[in-house]
């Protein structure tokens, strides 16, 4: 008996050892074990590099706690345990908490409400069931990154226009394969110093700065945003800019002018294009008897578009998916009688690409836009990102169009075709346009363009409208970008000028988290129902079951081996 002790106290005292050392070498070494075939717990190199260069103690509060529908609770769960494993590769330096935005009275709830609009967190209203009816609930599916006094908001869910209610879990499911994406991206940018400079064109008769107000307020965020006259930026200006953007011009840029361009791309600029080839405004037409012939832009630009790898053609893209306007259809008592009606000149596009820029956006809107095709050049790949649906055709310019066309039964057959592109996306080493010939005139300061670029990107739309908030008739105020104030519809346009101004500003990598996909294993509802009873007898009389057999078997052995 006395060997046997001493034998268990040594099997006793080896464990302990054991124990203690795997512990001791556990706070050295840090690791995470995802048994999940799609690794949905694994967070990508790129979000642990950002973790890691955190200097500073950084909060994150999320505004979605209280009582949720069951959707959300999945949502809030998600979120919870993304912002754990953020936590755990943090150093200790991330913190996060959940906070119910509507606890309290209902002043301190308004109060609340406004504080977390100003910040940038829209809200969303849901219908939920109850005993007495359905009911409306005002919930806040966002966070606030807070990093030195920068604040950057986090949109958590991922709404869509017109989703049917079948479709919520798909919608849930795409949100929480985007929370990676939506951390580190906000993490990263409250964490830089200094914010990306993005610069709006003026000076050939772009879009307004009401017309840009939402676009350039949706940037002020990360970036520092505004506008930029080409003919009277320096090259040194030039050498602290981020991305040039281009919104509907409706004027010739001269060779000084597209000189400086070239510059920079040269120096690995970043470029997106919104081009109007067509003139073609619906204000235009209402104004002139419903009719207006469109005619071809110049703007100067076709040449150096051709050498950098794509043409913005002169036609307007005629697409059955598209969106409506009002109409007058007669007047009954003195007051116009309007009718919502398609136009097929306002394209609705669908983002079916799989690149993250435009991976599960919502659909975009358009006005009179026209086609964009690539051309061949060494050293540039190119991917289409927007197209117009497969019930669509092109129209050449100049032509005559007519508001009775909404009048006319749209033929399907006549409209069948093939998906058109409309935007594109160029990365590599851009050839110089100005290679081997004379500096223009205008340019006073020395600069050399190299043949070839640096690497660059540039996005290329062949639609400036894309980029247009719509304007109040009342007030003139705008709306968000992407609003339509006849349809009361929010379509994706804002999403996507964020995906791209992110993507061409960052080469870390970080829009390729939008890749990550999580698998949606929802139950069968009809095999749960029919099987209900049998899977509630299993659950329940298999512990028990299995329980009564351990017993049974405990006994017998013990049993057996005390009676000799």
């Amino acid at each position: 008996m006395v060997n046997r002790r001493k034998e268990d106290l040594k099997y006793l005292l080896i464990f302990i050892v054991v124990v203690v050392a795997i512990n001791l070498f556990s706070s050295f070494f840090f690791t995470r074990l995802d048994f999940t075939k799609e690794k949905r717990f694994t967070l990508s190199p790129i979000t642990k590099d950002v973790l890691a260069r955190l200097k500073g103690e950084l909060q994150i509060t999320v505004y979605l706690d209280g009582d949720l529908p069951g959707g959300f609770k999945r949502l809030q769960s998600s979120t919870r345990d993304m912002l754990t494993d953020l936590k755990a590769y943090s150093n200790g330096k991330l913190h996060f908490d959940f906070v119910n935005p509507g606890r309290g009275s209902e002043e301190q709830q308004q109060k609340v409400y406004e504080e977390l609009v100003n910040l940038g967190i829209e809200p969303t209203n849901l219908n939920v069931k109850t005993e007495s009816g359905l009911t409306q609930k005002l919930i806040f599916p966002a966070a606030l990154v807070t990093y030195n006094g920068r604040q950057m908001p986090v949109k958590l869910f991922q709404s869509r226009v017109g989703a049917t209610p079948g479709e919520a879990e798909e919608i849930l499911n795409n949100s929480v394969q985007d929370l990676e994406y939506a951390f580190t991206s906000a993490i990263k940018k409250a964490a830089e110093e200094g914010k990306p400079r993005v610069g709006f064109t003026e000076g050939h008769n772009e879009l307004t700065d009401l017309q840009l107000y939402d676009a350039m307020q949706s940037l002020a965020d990360g970036y520092e945003a505004g506008r930029m006259d080409l003919s009277k930026v320096t090259f040194a200006g030039l050498d602290k800019l981020n991305l040039l953007i281009i919104p509907k011009p409706d004027k010739a840029f001269t060779e000084a002018e597209k000189y400086k361009i070239d510059y920079f791309v040269m120096r690995g600029g970043r470029i997106l294009w919104a081009i109007d080839n067509v003139n073609a405004e619906l204000d235009s037409l209402q104004g002139h008897g419903g009719q207006q012939m469109t005619f071809v832009k110049n703007l100067n630009l076709d040449d150096m578009l051709f050498r950098y790898g794509v043409r913005v053609n002169y036609n307007l893209i005629a697409d059955m998916n598209c969106a409506q306007i009002p109409i007058s259809v007669g007047n009954v008592g003195g007051q116009a009688q309007i009718q919502m009606v398609p136009w097929v000149f306002y394209p609705i596009f669908m983002p079916i690409s799989t690149h993250p820029l435009v991976r599960n956006l919502n659909p975009i809107r358009s006005e009179f836009a026209s086609t964009v095709d690539t051309i061949a050049v060494p050293g540039i790949s190119k991917q289409v990102i927007l197209s117009s649906s497969p019930y669509s055709q092109k129209m050449q310019a100049p032509g005559m169009i007519s508001l009775q066309m909404v009048e006319r039964n749209l033929d399907p057959a006549a409209f069948k075709g093939v998906p058109m592109p409309v935007g594109v996306l160029l990365e590599g080493n851009f050839p110089s346009v100005f290679n081997n010939r004379a500096v223009p005139d205008g340019i006073r300061e020395s600069v050399k363009l190299p043949a070839k670029s640096q690497f660059a990107k540039m996005v290329v739309i062949g639609d400036g409208d894309i980029l247009k908030n719509q304007i109040s008739s009342k007030d003139n105020s705008p709306f968000p970008l992407g609003f339509d104030r006849y349809t009361q519809q929010q379509y994706g346009n804002k999403n996507l000028l964020l995906n791209i101004v992110d993507y061409l500003t960052d080469d870390s990598g970080i829009i390729e988290l939008r890749n990550k996909e999580v698998k949606l294993r929802l139950l069968d509802k009809a095999r749960a129902r029919d099987e209900k009873l049998f899977w509630q007898v299993l659950n329940i009389g298999l512990p028990i079951l299995l329980l009564v057999i351990f017993g049974f078997v405990q006994h017998f052995y013990r049993k057996r081996k005390y009676v000799m």
